[in-house]
C-alpha cells in the first residue's frame, strides 16, 4: 500500500513538471501582463538569451505597455514619478538601492535636492547589491505595486520584473547586462536595475563591478560603495560620490 502510494505521488510530480514547460528564457509574454492593449509592440527578435526586450519604436520603453514614446514634457513627469514610487516601494521592502550614471549627474548637477533628469535622458538607471537582488527576485519578482502622490491624479502600476540571467555574473553575457526592471505599464517607461558586486577576478584587489561594464574601486577610508545617504525627497537614495575612485578616465557613472 505504502509502495503503490509512493509511486503514484512520483507520477504524479513527473506529470506536473511535463505540464508546466521550460522555464522561460524571455521576459513575462504579452498575455499575461498586458493592461490596456490589445497588441505587443515589443521587438520580439534578437539572441534567443536575450531576457528583457524593449519596444520597436524605442529602445527606453516596453512594448508590452506602450504603443508610443511620450511627448518630452510629459516623459520628463512620467520619469520623476517613477524614481519616486521605485524609491518609495524599496523604502516600504526595507532593502538598499541607489541612483547611478545619468540620473546620479542629474541629482548632483540639480544641487543634490532632488532627482532631475538630464534633458537627453530617457530613462533611469539604479544599482542594488547581489544579496538585495536574491531577495527580490526569491519574494517579489513579477510583483506589481501601487503609488500615488500630489503629482499625479490617480494611482499607477509598476511592475518589477527580474532577469533569472543575474545569477550569471560574466561580461560575456552582454545580451543580460540588465539584471532587473522597474515598468510603468501606464507608460511603458522603465528604470534599469543593475547588480554591484565585488569582482575577484578583476586585477585590482577591491573592485566591484557590474555586467555592463562599469568598475568602482571602494574608497581608501574603507567607507563601502552603498554607503545610502537619504535627502530631502523621502525615500531617495544616493550613492556617496566622495567614496567613488574610477579605475581609468574611460569610466563613467
Amino acid at each position: 500500500m505504502v509502495v503503490n502510494l509512493l509511486f503514484l505521488l512520483v507520477v504524479h510530480w513527473l506529470l506536473c513538471v511535463a505540464d508546466s514547460g521550460p522555464i522561460g528564457k524571455r521576459d513575462a509574454d504579452f498575455v499575461s501582463v498586458r493592461t490596456r492593449l490589445d497588441k505587443d509592440f515589443s521587438a520580439r527578435y534578437g539572441p534567443e538569451q536575450k531576457y528583457f526586450h524593449e519596444s520597436m519604436y524605442h529602445q527606453h520603453y516596453d512594448g508590452r505597455f506602450a504603443s508610443h514614446p511620450l511627448p518630452y514634457d510629459e516623459k520628463k513627469s512620467a520619469l520623476l514619478i517613477m524614481v519616486r514610487a521605485f524609491m518609495s516601494a524599496m523604502r516600504d521592502i526595507g532593502v538598499e538601492t541607489w541612483i547611478m550614471h545619468g540620473t546620479l549627474l542629474g541629482w548632483w548637477w540639480n544641487a543634490k535636492r532632488d532627482v532631475q533628469v538630464l534633458p537627453w535622458d530617457t530613462d533611469v538607471d539604479v544599482q542594488v547589491t547581489e544579496s538585495t537582488m536574491h531577495y527580490l527576485a526569491d519574494y517579489y519578482n513579477m510583483t506589481v505595486h501601487r503609488y500615488a502622490d500630489s503629482a499625479i491624479s490617480e494611482k499607477r502600476e509598476f511592475l518589477l520584473e527580474v532577469n533569472p540571467n543575474f545569477i550569471n555574473r560574466s561580461r560575456l553575457d552582454r545580451h543580460n547586462v540588465i539584471d532587473a526592471r522597474w515598468v510603468d505599464t501606464s507608460t511603458g517607461l522603465f528604470i534599469d536595475i543593475t547588480v554591484v558586486a565585488r569582482n575577484y577576478s578583476h586585477p585590482i584587489e577591491g573592485m566591484l563591478s557590474c555586467k555592463d561594464g562599469h568598475d568602482y574601486i571602494v574608497g581608501l577610508s574603507g567607507c563601502m560603495l552603498w554607503s545610502i545617504n537619504e535627502v530631502e525627497r523621502p525615500g531617495l537614495m544616493i550613492a556617496g560620490l566622495g567614496e567613488l575612485h574610477l579605475p581609468s578616465e574611460r569610466q563613467h557613472i
